[in-house]
């Protein structure tokens, strides 16, 4: 399984590698690993190693977040460019940090 994740990239080998070190016993890590092999026929090697890669930096190195990742065609965007930044809801009811950085009273 990791010879043939060799030949996608680097990643995917890295991908396929981290699952199986994941368990105590490399076998079970198996049936992900077949499901990337699996995904491996329905993608292509750009894809799938792109994919991979984002999964590692998001550290979501397993079988679920790959699939995610390829059916919603993230692996095709920047990762900065799919999480926005979020600066929170901006209303009366939040207080921020200093009102808890003195006692619950308003500076």
């Amino acid at each position: 399984m990791i010879q043939w994740a060799q030949t996608v990239g680097v990643h995917t080998a890295q991908v396929v590698t981290q699952i199986m070190e994941t368990y105590p016993h490399p076998e079970m890590g198996y049936r992900s690993c077949l499901g990337i092999i699996r995904l491996g026929q329905s993608y292509p090697v750009a894809r799938m190693e792109a994919a991979a890669k984002r999964a590692l930096e998001t550290g979501a190195a397993n079988f679920k977040s790959l699939e995610s990742i390829l059916r919603h065609s993230l692996d095709q965007t920047p990762l900065s460019a799919s999480t926005p930044a979020h600066s929170g809801p901006t209303h009366d009811n939040v207080r921020g940090a200093a009102y808890f950085e003195h006692g619950g009273e308003t500076c």
